[in-house]
C-alpha cells in the first residue's frame, strides 16, 4: 500500500511524519511564506499544527496533507483538506488549503495538488462543497483559487486574527459538487 492518500504526476499527499518537524518549521517560520499570517510559527507551534493534522487524517481521513515531490522525494509543504469551525458567515465548513517552501513557488504545484484534493474531497469523501479563505491581500492565494474553479462568495473578518491587522478582512471561495 502507498503511503500517499493522493498521487498526482508529479506529487505524494500523505499523513504527517516526525521527520516532516525540520522542514516544515523552515517553511513556518520563513517570513516570505509567512506573509499573509499574522506570524511566523514557533517549533513547538510547527510541532502542535503536525500533531493537529495528524489527528485530523486518523479521526476523517484527511488534513492539510504533507506533500512530497516525487520525482526527488522532497518534502515542499501541504496542501489539503481541513474541517474549520471557526464563526464565519458559512461555518462549519471543509477549507481546501495551502502552502509551500518558496523553492516550490512557481511550478504549479499549489494548482495541481488542490485539484486532486478537489476530486478526492468530490469522489471519495463525497463532500458537497469545499471552501477556500485568505486575506483580502493575498493575491496568489486567490489565483490559485481562481485557477482550481473556485468561486468568490463571501467577505468577512476573520474572528481569529485582530480586527486592527488588514490580514483581517478575508475572503472565501467556493466550490459546489454538481
Amino acid at each position: 500500500m502507498s503511503e500517499y492518500t493522493i498521487r498526482t504526476k508529479r506529487l505524494g499527499l500523505r499523513n504527517w511524519k516526525e521527520n516532516d518537524l525540520t522542514p516544515s518549521y523552515k517553511m513556518c517560520s520563513d517570513k516570505q511564506v509567512m506573509e499573509f499570517f499574522p506570524r511566523c510559527l514557533t517549533l513547538a507551534e510547527t510541532q502542535n499544527f503536525i500533531d493537529r493534522m495528524k489527528d485530523h487524517f486518523t479521526t476523517y481521513g484527511f488534513c492539510y496533507f504533507a506533500v512530497d515531490r516525487l520525482d526527488t522525494n522532497t518534502f515542499i509543504g501541504f496542501i489539503g483538506l481541513m474541517k474549520q469551525s471557526y464563526h464565519t458567515p458559512f461555518s462549519p465548513f471543509i477549507d481546501i488549503g495551502w502552502r509551500l517552501l518558496p523553492e516550490a513557488w512557481g511550478n504549479g504545484y499549489a494548482t495541481e495538488g488542490a485539484l486532486a484534493c478537489l476530486d478526492y474531497a468530490f469522489n471519495e469523501l463525497r463532500l458537497t462543497e469545499v471552501y477556500a479563505v485568505a486575506p483580502i491581500l493575498n493575491k496568489k492565494s486567490r489565483n490559485v483559487m481562481h485557477k482550481i474553479g473556485m468561486h468568490e462568495c463571501a467577505h468577512f473578518e476573520h474572528p481569529k486574527i485582530d480586527s486592527n491587522d488588514p490580514l483581517c478582512r478575508c475572503v472565501a471561495y467556493k466550490l459546489v459538487n454538481e
